[in-house]
């Protein structure tokens, strides 16, 4: 377990503000359960899901960066709960799978030219003996825009993307699971990316997304 509990290059859960931040929201409860619960609403709240702050830039996969960015997409916010459950002596890693996405905006669909979004990110933690998915990148208040209950996490079944929008439309579905990693498998990563959108790797990016398409909120 100790390549979970160690910080990494993404999961930087020695930096000062993750640190900070995990004290802040661990809470008082020393059950690891309950601390990696208080962490997941702590991320999930605190960093506002933004799909176009995506960056070709690797430094922005760091948990760090998510926190201080106060807005990111679900790697990013993936890797902070991850770095945030390891210094509160939590095993945790990242798993990447390619899901579709039925509820997407026409802007995004514009964008990437499909409706597959490709390594999308959740983090797994060690928590009473067996591993336990928990995905952090919806918050609230984005759900209630979409109309899609937000996601709770009780630390003991897995948090993923609920199938259905509160109409019984369906609106996330996972296709293709990579697998779990001690870090973001950053050449993996940026190639499988690049296979499943060449034409946003075709040209010199210096910022994110955002900067040429704006906020997903006005999607």
């Amino acid at each position: 377990m100790l390549e979970y509990l160690r910080p990494s290059r993404f999961i930087d859960s020695d930096h000062p503000a993750v640190v900070e931040f995990a004290e802040s929201h661990r809470g008082a409860d020393r059950d690891p359960v309950q601390q990696a619960v208080s962490l997941y609403y702590a991320v999930r709240e605190a960093v506002r899901y933004n799909f176009y702050s995506f960056n070709r830039d690797p430094e922005t996969l760091r948990g760090s960066h998510a926190l201080a960015s106060g807005e990111s997409y679900c790697v990013p916010k993936a890797t902070l709960l991850a770095g945030c459950a390891r210094h509160c002596g939590i095993p945790a890693r990242i798993g990447l799978a390619d899901v579709r996405n039925h509820l997407s905006t026409p802007r995004l669909l514009e964008l990437l030219r499909s409706d597959v979004f490709a390594m999308h990110g959740y983090t797994e933690m060690f928590l009473q003996g067996r591993w336990v998915k928990a995905t952090p990148a919806f918050n609230q208040s984005l759900c209630e825009l979409f109309d899609v209950a937000p996601l709770d996490f009780d630390g003991v079944q897995d948090s993923v993307f609920h199938p259905f929008n509160r109409q019984g439309e369906q609106s996330m579905e996972y296709l293709v699971d990579h697998g779990q990693f001690a870090d973001v498998p950053e050449n993996f990563f940026f190639a499988h990316l690049e296979k499943c959108y060449p034409h946003l790797f075709g040209e010199p990016l210096t910022g994110s997304l955002g900067d040429m398409h704006g906020d997903l909120s006005r999607g």
